[in-house]
């Protein structure tokens, strides 16, 4: 069974962020949509609250905190809350911190994780994702080739944040014949390698306010020393599951967000003598909108319990990451629909959630727990 109660530690955790989010975060969701770019001085404060090294340990200059998937959901949606853009370049570090805090060996530890532990900010990413229509993680067509004491990457990755920040990236790419989630490595590329090329910034619908980048591996030779877990490897199957967790948590706190505007709003805005909040058919689209984000929540919470047992979680993931994925969109075009037309006008913020809500069906691994 599932506990879906929160321990105290935990609530403490959600009401620090969650008041965090909404008074420092949220306001500068539009000017960060608006210019493209995260303010220095918030991802400064972000970082300050340990989100990322809390759970590293002492020994690698981190807080020795206990790392949750259940902890990270929270952190996560409360985050998101405030702003998706601004959420995914605050934890972008994340993405090549964790897995190798998780899967790495000693040496790559001792080497890398420090990094993320001093007192100023410092990028991190990973790359995943590819410019294809049919893209799949389990049919990565970046390859990973031995040749001799060395591996040559080849492919394109797309959607990579932060990529041009970065001292080193970490690039998922196919080194075996195994099919499906087996066969793929992790491998530590740093920013100056040979064949590695950085294209210009991408242009997307959503998320304006963080930097993604294709970024392309042109013969890119590097040690076997940077491969992840060594000859043992990755467990690509985990690593997917546990971003699957965190993006899906991510659609959560977006769908909370327009819920929340359009409920107040609805209850405000008065038509023909009252609030059209007592109108049946806004009151039903908001009754659906909270339906969705429990659900969705739950579905993620269930997945994320049975990671932090250790269990196989990769069909809850997907299924999470898929439900929060179709509701995001769903009660971000309700909030639209609930403020009519001026929820087309940028003078409210429902319209940047619509746009941000479309990326849950687009992008897979762009973050993690």
């Amino acid at each position: 069974m599932v506990d879906f109660q929160l321990t105290e530690e935990q609530q403490m955790i959600r009401d620090t962020i969650g008041a965090f989010a909404k008074d420092e975060i949220r306001p500068a969701a539009r000017p960060a949509d608006e210019s493209c770019a995260a303010p220095d001085e918030l991802i400064q404060k972000i970082w300050e609250l340990g989100l990322v090294r809390g759970p590293i340990p002492e020994e690698y200059g981190g807080d020795g905190g206990e790392r949750s998937a259940v902890t990270g959901a929270v952190v996560a949606e409360e985050m998101a809350y405030g702003d998706l853009s601004i959420a995914l370049h605050s934890l972008a570090p994340r993405l090549f911190a964790y897995p190798l805090l998780e899967m790495g060996t000693e040496d790559q530890k001792k080497t890398h994780l420090s990094r993320f532990t001093g007192p100023k900010f410092a990028a991190g990413t990973a790359a995943i994702i590819e410019p294809r229509w049919d893209f799949d993680l389990t049919e990565l067509a970046t390859t990973a080739t031995r040749d001799g004491n060395s591996f040559v990457i080849s492919g394109t990755k797309c959607c990579v944040p932060l990529a041009e920040e970065s001292d080193a990236i970490l690039v998922y790419a196919r080194s075996g014949g195994a099919g499906g989630f087996g066969g793929v490595d992790a491998f530590i590329v740093p920013r100056d390698c040979g064949g590695l090329k950085i294209g210009d910034r991408e242009k997307n619908m959503g998320l304006r306010g963080l930097a993604t980048y294709e970024v392309l591996f042109e013969k890119c030779k590097v040690g076997s020393d940077a491969r992840v877990g060594a000859d043992k490897g990755i467990d690509f199957s985990r690593l997917m599951s546990e971003g699957r967790v965190a993006f899906a948590a991510m659609a959560v706190g977006v769908m909370r967000a327009a819920f929340d505007y359009a409920r107040d709003y609805a209850k405000e805005r008065r038509a023909f003598g009252v609030p059209i909040a007592t109108k049946q058919a806004v009151a039903f689209m908001l009754a659906d909108m909270a339906i969705e984000i429990d659900a969705a929540r739950l579905l993620i919470w269930e997945a994320a319990s049975r990671l932090d047992k250790g269990g196989d979680a990769l069909r809850e993931s997907y299924l999470a990451k898929n439900y929060a994925a179709a509701s995001a969109l769903k009660v971000a075009d309700n909030a639209v629909q609930v403020l009519g037309g001026h929820g087309y006008i940028r003078e409210h913020p429902v319209e940047m959630w619509l746009r941000n809500a479309r990326a849950f069906a687009s992008l897979d691994g762009i973050a993690t727990v």
